[in-house]
């Protein structure tokens, strides 16, 4: 039996580096009840947002297809962190290089040049957390509503303007657009240190 979404407002104070203004919550989200936005050819579904932890954290479900790869950016003001729970991806961290498959988990500090591609050829979906939570908000602004949680099919979504809005966007969000798209093939390095060729190998 599935449990109910439900909210209730946190007892005392919000914890050092939270958003006083916002409400910091226990939030209980059901398996594919929760709010969901499609953008940039991903589903995103929402667990928890920054207005409702105190501004402190964003969870979110993220499902996204074979090839589709991000700029390399960095993030001023967030931390991340992934966890692999389907498919098989490929992340660039500064100058680590792995090859992460499902139960395979990265976590990137601010400021830390980043990019990723989806490998394989079945969707990847991954558990995607960040601290603080605002970022989530860019998808949602960049996107539409998911009437469905399921990745778009081609032609329900506008994956140019999708991208445009993102760009757009971006900057107000601390998000700094730094290099290309990750290219299907990519290798660590020649200077890079040993065990960055690993698959989640050790830092």
């Amino acid at each position: 039996m599935s449990a109910p979404t439900t909210s209730g407002t946190a007892a005392g104070h919000p914890p050092a580096g939270g958003r006083p203004d916002l409400p910091d919550q226990v939030v209980i989200q059901s398996a594919g009840r929760g709010p969901a936005t499609w953008a940039l050819g991903s589903l995103f579904e929402h667990l928890a947002g920054a207005g409702q932890t105190g501004g402190q954290l964003g969870v979110a479900v993220v499902s996204q297809p074979p090839g589709a790869a991000s700029p390399l950016h960095v993030h001023t003001r967030e931390a991340e962190a992934f966890y692999l729970l389907a498919g098989t991806m490929t992340y660039r961290a500064g100058s680590r290089l792995a090859h992460l498959a499902a139960g395979d988990f990265i976590y990137l500090p601010r400021g830390v040049p980043h990019a990723f591609r989806i490998s394989g050829d079945i969707p990847a979906r991954f558990l995607a957390l960040t601290v603080p939570g605002g970022l989530m908000d860019l998808y949602d602004e960049a996107g539409r509503p998911a009437p469905e949680h399921r990745l778009p099919a081609p032609g329900e979504v506008d994956l140019a303007a999708d991208v445009g809005r993102w760009l757009h966007l971006a900057p107000g969000y601390g998000l700094q657009i730094i290099g290309p798209p990750m290219p299907g093939t990519e290798t660590a390095p020649a200077s890079a240190p040993a065990g960055t060729r690993d698959r989640a190998g050790p830092e």
